[in-house]
């Protein structure tokens, strides 16, 4: 894991032109997923990007590469998952954003609704770190295990 400051803590409240850029690259990215568009938001990912997803669920773990990023979005679509953000800021290299995550997904079963919280990591105008927190890890798991289930043994074993 490569998180560390890379600045001294900012005196003033007043972001850099290119704090104000990685906000904006942040809001844009947060735009094209809301369009469900996984070819732009590839754009927004570093080649080698690495993407933490908390919990103990099937979409859970890390996951690297912009085409392993881009699978794990294709699956979240499944579950009708959308994000409202509240709140963006950066500092140095980094963007932290508040968002209200929640899914739509009407079978009777768990759903999730809560605050997320993302810190990325912006490179080059491009994104190479991203960290998922969460509110309440226990109900993610849960609308995850009940919405993205595996397969009986062996089928879902590497052969």
């Amino acid at each position: 894991m490569s998180w560390k400051s890379e600045q001294p803590a900012i005196a003033n409240n007043i972001p850099t032109s290119q704090e104000q850029a990685n906000v904006q690259l942040i809001q844009d990215y947060y735009a094209a997923y809301a369009e469900s568009d996984l070819k732009a938001l590839k754009t927004f990912f570093a080649p080698n990007i690495t993407w933490r997803i908390p919990g103990h669920h099937p979409l859970a773990g890390e996951k690297h590469g912009a085409d392993e990023v881009i699978a794990f979005f294709t699956q979240l679509a499944k579950g009708n998952f959308k994000a409202d953000p509240i709140f963006f800021q950066a500092q140095g290299n980094y963007v932290v954003d508040i968002h209200r995550g929640w899914s739509n997904v009407e079978d009777g079963g768990t759903q999730v609704d809560q605050l997320f919280t993302l810190m990325f990591k912006i490179e080059n105008g491009k994104i190479v770190e991203a960290q998922n927190f969460l509110t309440d890890q226990h109900q993610a798991d849960a609308f995850f295990w009940r919405v993205y289930s595996l397969k009986p043994l062996p089928d879902r074993l590497v052969q």
